[in-house]
């Protein structure tokens, strides 16, 4: 995959990501917004039926005394008898109906328990209502010659409508004088309130309070302010204009939890998808950037790989030629050397081949490792003897550093000899001069440490955190100092956790590194 490919990708996913949460948030604070209203919409129409429900309570009850006190009052006069007659016949049917409704009016001055010496007008209104329908033989001349009439319909009643309507201006003026604590409590706003509320799906807690002009009154719950914006109010008490000197006002401490909870699992959700979205984008994002970093090793790997096989290859290829001269043929001696030579090259293929396969059984599981009781001092002894003359040719040495009273491991024995020989292979393979090595070995409560110190060229941090990675090899540009593949230390992490134990490196730029190895005692 291309780099402009690749970094096209990545754009396109990242907008794509931005585009989809910030839809979801979109969506989120619209509902949020939506239910608020909603709630304000509810307080609204509650705070409006608790008005007029205290309203028509506080009428009811004074028109229901003044009903039982009307007789004791003065009557003043009586009032004309108004009447309504309509007639109408009906030719084809022979029939003629006729209603007719009366009105009778009676004043009376009654006494009021509201103030001393107090009075007011109260009327009484009834009403009679006939309906009578007249089935006829003909319509001549002797039209007032009716036969008995079929239907006939009487109702007489009080308008108790007609007498509140008109009652309702003098109690408006007269209430108006009575303080507001007389006219309702606490107790009557809190329950019809919270009933309300309640009915209209709202369940939270409130406080309320009655201003007057705005001052507030005795009317209210504890600790209650108004506050601008956060507060509903309502008119109390209005007259038939709909003006009013009181207002109940009431607010909701809890108001933003409750909102937010009436919708949480619908917020839960939306969260839940994003951080899914989200986290596979990143897992998306973090593939696609390993795979290329997979792909280049794998690249860089096939070319160091090839190097490796094409000097023996070539050099057998070389033994070959040399052996058909007929001259060569002939010396034993040199024939000899060639084809130890061509042995020698072939063994360091097939190393190079057994190195991959061991990783690749790794990585699957498959490679069988039994385990004994050995002394890890006699494995040191044992993996020196394999680098000991390659680092006398180069004029180096290692030292021993025994320090570990106890040494009995249950380990592999080739195994951990070849984790070793890798360390110390490594060390030799990144001095830049003689190597100079030491290894110690010391003891802790329930593990052995062995440390393999050299006075290389050290390596970075970034390089310490991917040196035990498959295929991983420090470079300088694109030009690789040490001759490898990347599979000695990552082969050496694998084995090691195998035996449940742990390795990692320090290490400083220019002044060297120390592989630290701590594995369980028996």
């Amino acid at each position: 995959m291309g780099k402009r490919v690749f970094l096209l990708i990545i754009v396109l996913m990242s907008i794509s990501l931005i585009g989809i949460i910030s839809v979801q948030v979109f969506w989120i604070k619209n509902t949020i917004q939506i239910t608020e209203e909603q709630f304000s919409a509810n307080v609204k129409v509650a705070l409006v039926k608790v008005a007029e429900d205290i309203k028509q309570r506080e009428f009811n009850e004074f028109y229901q005394k003044l009903s039982e006190i009307y007789t004791k009052g003065e009557k003043l006069k009586y009032s004309d008898v108004r009447k309504f007659i309509y007639e109408s016949i009906d030719t084809t049917n022979n029939e003629k109906f006729t209603y007719s409704q009366s009105i009778i009016e009676a004043n009376y001055k009654v006494p009021t328990e509201f103030f001393e010496n107090d009075t007011i007008d109260f009327k009484e209104i009834y009403s009679k209502e006939k309906a009578l329908i007249v089935r006829y033989n003909s319509f001549e001349k002797n039209v007032n010659r009716a036969s008995s009439p079929e239907e006939s319909f009487i109702k007489i009643g009080r308008f108790e409508g007609a007498e509140k309507a008109n009652l309702e201006p003098a109690f408006d003026a007269l209430t108006s004088r009575i303080p507001i604590h007389k006219r309702v409590s606490n107790r009557e706003i809190t329950n019809r309130l919270r009933n309300e509320l309640k009915n209209r799906g709202i369940d939270t807690n409130f406080k309320y309070g009655i201003y007057s002009n705005g001052l507030a009154t005795q009317v209210k719950s504890g600790y209650f302010r108004k506050e601008d914006g956060k507060s509903y109010k309502v008119p109390m008490f209005a007259d038939a204009n709909g003006n009013s000197k009181y207002q109940l006002y009431v607010t909701f401490p809890e108001k933003k939890h409750y909102i937010l909870s009436s919708i949480s699992k619908i917020l839960l959700l939306s969260a839940f998808f994003i951080l899914i979205i989200i986290l596979a984008f990143a897992s998306a994002l973090y593939q696609l950037i390993k795979q290329k970093q997979i792909s280049a090793i794998k690249t860089d790997f096939i070319n160091n790989m090839t190097h490796e096989f094409k000097t023996p290859i070539a050099t057998i290829n070389l033994a070959l030629d040399a052996i058909k001269n007929p001259k060569i043929i002939e010396d034993k001696e040199k024939v000899q050397r060639y084809v130890k030579m061509i042995r020698d090259e072939n063994k360091r293929m097939h190393a190079q081949v057994e190195n991959v396969l061991r990783i690749s059984k790794l990585e699957k599981n498959q490679l069988d490792v039994s385990k004994d009781v050995l002394d890890i001092h006699d494995l040191i002894e044992d993996a020196v003897t394999h680098v000991d003359l390659l680092v006398k040719n180069k004029g180096g040495y290692i030292k021993k550093h025994f320090n570990a009273g106890l040494t009995k491991i249950l380990a592999n024995q080739f195994h951990l000899t070849n984790v070793i020989v890798n360390v110390l292979d490594n060390a030799i393979k990144y001095s830049d001069q003689a190597p100079k090595i030491d290894i110690f070995t010391e003891n802790t409560a329930k593990n052995i440490i062995i440390k393999v110190k050299d006075q290389g060229i050290g390596m970075t941090k970034n390089v310490q955190k991917n040196i035990f990675k498959k295929f991983y090899r420090e470079e300088t540009g694109n030009i690789h100092n040490v001759k490898g593949h990347g599979l000695g230390l990552a082969y050496v992490k694998k084995i090691i956790e195998i035996h449940q134990g742990d390795i990692y490196v320090e290490s400083e730029k220019g002044v060297g590194s120390t592989f630290v190895i701590k594995l369980p005692l028996i």
